[in-house]
């Protein structure tokens, strides 16, 4: 049952959407299974880059089948943007499935999102501000909206009225908004029906039916292990599972399916958005990393916040994934410094903790404790095997994937699809 699981092992940005992309050629379905428009996958096809926000990555592959699973929240306006976007690039669209029960990020949840943020000042959490948090908890609350019921017009109107009973309340009498019309949402929501209608189908069964033929299923996870609502650096995480268990929640398929298990790590670390970071740099070589590596978030927009490699965070994500792989991206970015200081373990009170703690404020408090190794000069970019590497740049990589728990089995070297050294074969 050749089923894998591709997922972010830091805070996100890892360069998922580059990995997916090498996979696609070879795989049959590329599945989203949890987040939304919140995420975001840059991927290059030779001199092309395409921003990916809600769609799978395999939508870029000829002969893939890009699925949008029940776990994913789906904001129909960005949906159609991004797909008119690649229709006029002649990007072909029209293989796309999305599962009946994913559920619809409505204005009203993106109104909440916005005016909640604010509201926590300080306090705030960093969210996009698109309604990914605000759908997921109608969905939990059992008053979200799914994609099927766009197709009932009756049942539509009973679960907007039901959702905005609360939020009407919410809004007017405690941030002084205007109440939104139950009417009006319904209209809007009806509108995407006809079009969204040629790519709804039920993906649990497709994908189930798609795996005991022997067909290949990659599932891409948004974000990154660290922004796991339950196992990442709560509350400044996402709202869903990007974890590998997601996968299985997040599309239906059960976890005895799943094979493999790839982590996507950045050569260095960032984040986007409020919460601890213990190897953040606020210097020269922090601005360095930012500049070289182009780090700026695809879909926020905002600049990442960057630091040195975090072996702490690579062995947890191994353990809570159950990790059998890793692709090591951006190791281009790091030519130029004489040494790169590896994050091995922290610092907390005084004691050496080689382990993630679980307490909250522990992490707050947790200094890192560097090793520092060789750097390398030479330009990398060209490298098509790993002995094509400096001596340093191949150390480098070992000492990472000793400290991580799992092999490296591929690296890239550069944004381009061909700028990627495999060393193990993912299928």
């Amino acid at each position: 049952m050749p089923a894998l699981v591709l997922l972010g092992a830091q805070w996100g940005d890892e360069g998922k959407g580059k990995a997916t992309d090498l996979l696609g050629g070879s795989v049959d379905y590329v599945v989203r299974y949890q987040g939304g428009n919140n995420a975001g996958h840059t991927v290059v096809v030779g001199d092309q880059k395409y921003a990916l926000h809600l769609l799978p990555s395999g939508i870029l592959s000829p002969g893939c089948t890009p699925v949008i699973g029940n776990g994913v929240v789906v904001d129909p306006s960005v949906l159609f943007s991004e797909l008119n976007g690649l229709n006029e690039r002649g990007v072909d669209t029209s293989k796309l499935l999305i599962s009946g029960n994913a559920h619809i990020i409505t204005p009203y949840n993106v109104t909440v999102d916005k005016v909640t943020e604010r509201f926590l000042g300080k306090r705030k959490i960093g969210t996009t501000g698109r309604g990914i948090g605000p759908t997921y908890a109608d969905k939990i609350n059992r008053v979200g909206i799914r994609v099927q019921d766009l197709y009932d017009e009756s049942i539509l109107t009973q679960k907007v009225e039901a959702a905005l009973d609360v939020k009407n309340q919410i809004l007017t009498k405690l941030y002084n908004r205007r109440a939104i019309a139950v009417d009006q949402v319904v209209e809007e929501l009806l509108a995407y029906a006809d079009k969204l209608a040629p790519y709804v189908a039920d993906t649990v069964l497709v994908l189930n039916q798609a795996l005991e033929n022997d067909k290949v299923v990659l599932f891409e996870g948004g974000q990154g292990t660290l922004l796991d609502i339950d196992h990442g650096t709560y509350p400044f995480v996402t709202s869903s599972n990007p974890t590998a268990g997601g996968a299985c929640t997040g599309a239906g398929v059960g976890p005895t399916k799943i094979s493999r298990v790839i982590g996507i790590l950045k050569a260095y670390t960032t984040r986007v958005g409020s919460g601890p970071f213990p190897t953040e740099l606020f210097d020269e070589d922090g601005e360095a990393l930012r500049r070289i590596g182009g780090e700026r978030g695809v879909t926020t927009g905002r600049d990442r916040r960057c630091g040195w490699f975090d072996a702490v965070i690579a062995r947890y994500a191994t353990r809570v994934n159950g990790l059998t792989d890793f692709f090591l991206t951006k190791l281009d970015v790091l030519t130029g410094w004489e040494q790169i200081p590896v994050c091995v373990a922290y610092e907390i009170d005084g004691k050496r903790v080689e382990e993630l703690p679980y307490s909250q404020s522990d992490f707050h408090h947790a200094k890192p404790v560097y090793e520092m190794l060789p750097g390398w000069s030479e330009d990398i970019s060209k490298a098509k095997s790993f002995s094509d590497l400096p001596k340093n740049a191949q150390d480098y990589v070992k000492a990472l994937e000793e400290m991580s728990g799992a092999p490296i089995s591929a690296i890239g070297v550069g944004p381009g699809r061909d700028e990627t050294i495999e060393i193990n074969s993912f299928l």
